[in-house]
């Protein structure tokens, strides 16, 4: 069954069309925003570019949050060892949830990251395809945490580790 954070709870977007990552804060990687053909919201999308980074993450600005619905849109393009798109939630002082999906492998999963990655379930997908965009979206309202790919719901799960914190990519 999906949940829903309460009504009463406040819409953000982010649009990378007219602004780029000003007030957003990289935590690793090489984010740029760029014109992509066939962006799924106009023409300008946010990249990430780096290629030796373990875990790459920027954070949104305004924060914190506890009862979360977030969705985007990636796209991955290439990669050896890597070829994923995710989103971060709850993240505070280093610690967060990770929901991710990766076009090398056929899975969907959700961690716990603090000093370290832990998987805290997974779900076996059919690989995301490179170069097509795709939906990805996490809810998290208390402990219960779900995971959606492309429109469908594939992790359901609880965990009351983090509390609260900022959302990101």
């Amino acid at each position: 069954k999906e949940i829903k954070v309460p009504d009463e709870i406040p819409g953000q977007t982010y649009d990378f069309e007219s602004k780029g990552v000003e007030g957003w804060t990289t935590v690793d990687g090489q984010w740029t925003v760029e014109d992509m053909a066939g962006a799924p919201s106009g023409k300008r999308v946010l990249v990430q570019r780096a290629v030796k980074n373990d875990f790459n993450v920027i954070v949104a600005p305004p924060g914190p949050y506890s009862d979360v619905d977030v969705s985007m849109k990636f796209k991955p393009m290439s990669g050896r060892e890597d070829a994923s798109g995710g989103i971060v939630c709850r993240v505070n002082d280093g610690k967060y949830y990770v929901i991710r999906a990766n076009a090398l492998e056929d899975n969907f999963r959700l961690y716990a990251y603090d000093r370290g990655r832990r998987q805290l379930a997974s779900a076996r997908v059919k690989v995301p395809a490179l170069g097509q965009w795709h939906s990805l979206r996490v809810v998290a309202v208390g402990d219960h945490i779900q995971g959606w790919l492309n429109g469908a719901l594939l992790l359901d799960h609880r965990d009351a580790r983090f509390q609260s914190g900022r959302v990101g990519l």
